[in-house]
């Protein structure tokens, strides 16, 4: 392997850490800037999570609903067998 071999070989293995360290300089900065969005964000979740109602237990219309998906399932299953 003659000087330009190395020379190239170096540089190279200098692109290759460049390019390293720059990936990893943004994932810690993308890290950094998702932990403070959260910390910012945080009051507004814990609004929102306080602020929620919860689920109603199933009613007229929910069976409806899923007799409704139960049909359009089953239009689907019919239509990819060409019945």
């Amino acid at each position: 392997m003659g000087s330009s071999g190395f020379d190239l070989l170096s540089a190279g293995l200098r692109m290759m850490v460049l390019g390293m360290g720059m990936v990893y300089f943004f994932l810690i900065v993308m890290i950094l800037a998702m932990k403070f969005m959260s910390r910012c964000l945080r009051p507004f979740a814990d609004a929102l999570q306080s602020g929620a109602k919860p689920a109603a237990g199933k009613t007229a219309a929910g069976s409806s609903d899923d007799a409704q998906l139960a049909a359009v399932a089953a239009a689907v299953v019919a239509h990819k067998l060409g019945k």
